[in-house]
Order: structure tokens, then sequence, then C-alpha cells
């Protein structure tokens, strides 16, 4: 590890900090993913958050340490700008949120229904992240990337404190991987209280950045492709300072789905009661394709975001089948 870890002092601190604005989300058993998985799954609901997805925690954490600035930037595939946006007008912050056109329409329209502009540029979030540069560098916004920042980061590892406070004696907690902010801050947190617990990124088979950088070593770039999952597009950046090394110690494996797997995760969460996107159905979707199991003692599943855009899921799943 290296001294620029985030540790679980930081979360702690967040937990405080953002108690009085995140929910504490709900853990549900699963008794027919336990039945598949050979042990206890349990479904941690963080979709129910305010803004339908676990973003809240990190990016309510680094607006409340802005000092005074001319606004807040970042840039993102909808989950973490909806959250960005909603705790800047809490704290009566201007937002300007830039996006790829790969953005699904109605992630635009919560970002705007919250009062933030919502800035449309380029086709992948890393050409969208040079406009929030340029907003930093050139109009003095805060930038608060979506998941390279400590104190995202730490906001997102409150998530793994309250995994823990709800099911002490979770073996496995699976994890949907992207940027690997909310991966780094549970597995931060979780590791910090039980080493031995097991952590397990899940993503696509379709453009997963992390994977290609861990694969390689290094950050690098990758064509970002359509996926039924895709608040996990996107890169991780080439100066990727915090993430892709916490990720890579501290997670024990990763799956990647292909979409027919990730539409099964969705299609059964859906019986389940459970109206997620199809970032927030890969861990399903890992447990039904027997790739991911409970043999060894409880698995939690992140449910990580409710933000879907049905017509686009069908299309998608029209040009995969």
């Amino acid at each position: 590890m290296t001294r620029d870890m985030v540790t679980l002092d930081d979360i702690m601190a967040a937990r405080d900090r953002i108690r009085d604005d995140v929910r504490v989300t709900p853990v549900q058993a699963s008794p027919s993913l336990s039945q598949i998985a050979g042990g206890p799954v349990w479904l941690k609901c963080e979709y129910r958050q305010a803004t339908g997805a676990f973003k809240l925690r990190g990016a309510t954490n680094a607006v409340a340490r802005v000092g005074k600035v001319a606004g807040v930037t970042t840039a993102s595939t909808g989950n973490h700008g909806r959250a960005l946006a909603h705790a800047a007008r809490a704290r009566g912050i201007p937002a300007v949120i830039c996006m790829s056109r790969l953005v699904p329409q109605n992630k635009l329209d919560a970002i705007t229904e919250l009062g933030a502009e919502a800035r449309i540029t380029g086709e992948s979030q890393d050409e969208a992240f040079l406009e929030a540069i340029r907003l930093q560098r050139d109009e003095g916004f805060a930038l608060i990337p979506p998941f390279d920042h400590p104190d995202v980061i730490a906001g997102q590892g409150t998530l793994g404190l309250e995994i823990l406070d709800q099911v002490p004696d979770a073996a496995t907690i699976a994890i949907p991987l992207s940027g690997g902010g909310l991966l780094a801050g549970v597995a931060a947190a979780a590791k910090a209280l039980r080493p031995d617990i097991r952590i397990i990124g899940i993503s696509m088979q379709r453009g997963a950045a992390m994977a290609a950088s861990l694969d390689a070593g290094h950050p690098v770039e990758i064509r970002e492709l359509a996926t039924l999952a895709d608040s996990l597009g996107g890169g991780i950046g080439l100066k990727n300072r915090l993430t892709f090394p916490m990720v890579r110690d501290l997670m024990d494996d990763l799956i990647l789905l292909s979409e027919d797997q990730i539409a099964d995760g969705l299609r059964h969460l859906a019986q389940d009661g459970h109206r997620v996107e199809g970032a927030a159905a890969v861990c399903a979707g890992a447990v039904l394709s027997g790739r991911l199991r409970a043999d060894d003692g409880p698995l939690v599943l992140i449910l990580s975001g409710e933000n879907i855009d049905p017509a686009r899921h069908a299309a998608i799943l029209q040009e995969v089948s």
C-alpha cells in the first residue's frame, strides 16, 4: 500500500460528515439466489438512495469539503453527476455535469431537474472530463471526479461500514466495478475491519477499462461500447492515482459478464421486486452464471443503482441477441 491510500479513519470521518444527508439502505435476503449460490445471499439495496445510486455518498462527502468556489463540476456516466447535482443544490452551489453522448436521456433529465447544467461533450467519459478540467482551470470550479478522489472514495467506503454492521458474518462482498471508487472504498473499510473478507469485482466484457488496465499493469484507454451496464462504462484515467492501485491491491477476484448474463441478472432481480439498472444487476448475473458462489459463508451483492432507461436497454438487448 502507498501513503496515498484512503484509510479506515478517512471513511469513518466521512460517515460522520454525511450521516444526515444519506440513507442507511436496507439489506434483504434472496432465497432464490441463495439456492443457486449454495449459501446465504444478501442484497444491499443501495439503489434506494435519494438519487437512486450509491454515488450520493462520495459526492456528498466531497462537496462538504470544498471551500468557496464558483461551482462544482465533474465528468459522469450519469449517476455521479446526479449525486453531485443533488449535493451541490443542498449547499446552494452551481454545478455543471460534463457527459458524453453515450449517457442515456433519463440520466440527463434527472440532472437538469436538480438545477444543474448537463453539458454534452465528446464521445467518451475521457473526452467529457477534458471540459470539466477546463472549467476548473478557467472558471474557478472545484473538480470532483467520479471515482479517483480521496473524499469520493471515503464517502463510498461508508457503504462498507454499513454492510458489516448489517451482515457481520459476511464472507464475500461482490461489487460492480467501473472506475473503482466503490470497490476501493468498500474494500478499504471491509478489509481494515475484517482482513479475511473476500472482495469480488464484477464488470462487463464490453469496454471494461479497469479490467484492461489491470491486465496491462497500468491505466490504459479503451474504446467505450454500448452495454446494458452503461454506468460501468468510461475510462479510469491515464493519470489514475488512487483507485487503480487500491483495486489492484484489495480486490481478490474479477468476473466479467456477457450482455446475456447481465440481462439474466436484470430479469431475475425484477422478478424479486428489484427494478435496477444493468450495472446493479451484474452481481446477480454472476451468481446466475455459476461463477460467484457462497460456499464459504454469506455473500453480499451490492445493488448499486436504479436509474434505468427501459427503451435503451430494450434496444441493446435486441442488438446483442
